[in-house]
């Protein structure tokens, strides 16, 4: 039942989006002349909402800083553009761009609070804390992670996964980096 409400609530709100999308916006269309300066009026630029056919100088520039036969001679040196522009793209785009942004942010903090909550719960508060530097010999900090999650039957599959293939590269880590420091007292 709530699932179907779900649905028609996402239904509703495309629907609603999608309308807004079609429908023209009276900025979504205009005229821009720019004309530069003519005697002793400055350059200015000239936006007006019109009809493509009627984007010229004499429809745009309102007031017509030049008078009587001027003005033919003023409005050849505008330049007069047509733009169209899809503000329903441009909306779906911003929501597309906050909605990853969105669940970015959810990871992050995921990441930041859930996940050492897990940790500490399935490992032991006592091996998150030490660090490399206490690891002794051929000792690891993780060793029995395998065991503890093979144990885990409450995490989902992929979960432990993850969490393997995690172990398995810290334990690489560590032996890249004994080898390492190895190679490092024989050189010296």
């Amino acid at each position: 039942m709530k699932s179907l409400f779900g649905v028609e609530a996402l239904c509703l709100a495309c629907f609603v989006l999608l309308s807004q999308v079609s429908a023209k916006n009276s900025e979504d269309i205009r005229c821009k002349c720019i004309c530069p300066p003519y005697r002793d009026v400055e350059g200015q630029i000239y936006k007006q909402n019109v009809s493509l056919k009627d984007c010229n100088c004499l429809h745009v520039v309102e007031p017509m800083p030049v008078d009587g036969k001027d003005v033919e001679a003023y409005c050849l040196r505008c330049e007069c553009k047509y733009e169209e522009r899809s503000s329903g793209t441009i909306k779906v785009t911003i929501i597309i761009y906050l909605s990853i942004l969105g669940l970015l942010l959810l990871y992050m903090v995921y990441l930041t609070m859930v996940e050492p909550m897990l940790k500490r719960r399935l490992f032991g508060h006592s091996q998150l804390i030490q660090s490399d530097d206490d690891v002794v010999g051929d000792q690891q900090p993780f060793a029995n992670a395998h065991n503890v999650l093979s144990r885990s039957h409450s995490r989902p599959n992929m979960l432990n996964k993850v969490e393997h293939a995690q172990q398995r590269w810290r334990r690489q880590v560590q032996e890249q980096r004994k080898s390492v420091f190895d190679r490092h007292v024989v050189l010296s």
